[in-house]
């Protein structure tokens, strides 16, 4: 017998050494939800271990994380007045923009600043655009997720996320910044965003469920891949910088097929869903929940992604499990 596959496995040293893939702290950002108020840190019920953060408390809590590598993070705005026309995304008041103000003053380039760019937050009937006639228009709506890129991009924000999935944003997005001097603002395209039921405790710690129907006509069909290579070709013939996949887990296959076609980088977002049911699972002592969330974590790189957008993140780093 001339070929043992099994003397490359023998001990973790020999394991370790010829991985094929290794996971590396630089990969992952990790999400907060900030909220209006003062000393507000309150767990969300629905994803256990996560947090609604004031702006103090959010400074604190990014300075804690930076202390273990934690130290490119992705921002939600909970809270802001809701209106029809979603005026408040990309109000100068919002709390996406103080937070960024804010947290630049007090890290600067120390901290790399993602924010989500979407409207569902800040509408009163839910829906990732503006609505007319009952329907969600794609162009008026690219004008707000426009507006709202810009007042993130003049606050500091590193990138924009849009995460809409409206046609054509991403191209919108860049000829906004381009036009007002953020040329230097980058664009993490929520490429190929499924309407998926993972998404469950996420509406909790955003409040953004839609008032009514769904978001199926604008968000993706999960029964179709082919739509996914042609959304993220477009996303970066528009100027995108890095294509995103959400969510992650059940769409393993997804990220290994944009990673396929683009020489962009490939991120993918670990929702809440995902996240929820391993904390539930741990709780109960079905699982052990350091080897499941590695597991699902090399699971992503193994399949292609280079950027991790996890809410296990925290625990990751500051448990030193990589």
């Amino acid at each position: 017998m001339y070929s043992r596959p099994r003397r490359l496995r023998r001990t973790q040293i020999i394991r370790n050494l010829v991985s094929e893939m290794k996971l590396d702290k630089d990969m992952f950002i990790y999400p907060y939800f900030v909220v209006p108020g003062k000393g507000v840190k309150e767990p969300i019920g629905a994803m256990p271990g996560i947090s609604h953060f004031s702006l103090d408390e959010l400074v604190e809590d990014v300075k804690a994380g930076l202390n273990f590598g934690v130290n490119k993070i992705l921002l939600f705005g909970v809270g802001n007045e809701k209106t029809e026309d979603a005026s408040s995304a990309f109000s100068w008041k919002s709390i996406v923009v103080e937070a960024l103000k804010l947290l630049k003053d007090n890290f600067g380039e120390e901290l790399f600043i993602a924010t989500d760019v979407c409207v569902c937050a800040y509408t009163t009937h839910g829906h990732c655009g503006l609505l007319k006639d009952g329907y969600i228009d794609n162009d008026l709506s690219l004008e707000v997720i426009s507006k709202m890129a810009l007042a993130h991009g003049r606050a500091g924000a590193d990138m924009v996320a849009p995460s809409d999935m409206m046609d054509g944003r991403v191209g919108a997005i860049r000829k906004v910044l381009d036009g007002n001097n953020l040329t230097e603002t980058g664009i993490m395209s929520y490429s190929v965003k499924y309407a998926s039921a993972y998404y469950g405790p996420f509406r909790e710690a955003a409040d953004s469920s839609p008032g009514e129907g769904d978001r199926k006509s604008y968000q993706m069909d999960f029964r179709n891949s082919g739509e996914a290579l042609r959304e993220a070709e477009l996303d970066e013939e528009e100027g995108a910088d890095i294509l995103m996949v959400k969510p992650a887990l059940a769409y393993l296959d997804i990220i290994k097929e944009i990673k396929q076609i683009t020489n962009l980088p490939v991120a993918c977002y670990n929702v809440s869903g995902e996240y929820s049911m391993v904390k539930a699972a741990a709780e109960a002592g079905f699982v052990d929940e350091k080897e499941i969330v590695l597991e699902n974590m090399h699971a992503f790189s193994r399949a292609g992604a280079d950027i991790i957008i996890s809410y296990h993140t925290r625990d990751i780093l500051e448990k030193g499990w990589i």
